[in-house]
């Protein structure tokens, strides 16, 4: 049993469409910016993200597996 929900459908690219967006919009910004990368890392996490639980923990999970 999970304790996390997963979104659905719409709500993934609701959200990946609002990540493309603003990618685009601040891009002329952040490249002269030094933390850019911090950005678009946050951006990259957003678009990832495909339930209620944290990322980390996705990408965590994965790798045990590919160990054990």
């Amino acid at each position: 049993m999970s304790d996390y929900t997963p979104y659905t459908l719409t709500r993934i690219i609701t959200r990946r469409a609002l990540v493309l967006a603003a990618g685009l919009l601040v891009l002329p910004v952040m490249l002269f910016r030094q933390d850019r990368a911090r950005f678009y890392s946050y951006l990259h996490r957003v678009w990832l993200k495909t339930s209620d639980k944290p990322v980390w923990l996705a990408h965590a999970e994965v790798a045990a597996q590919e160990f054990y």
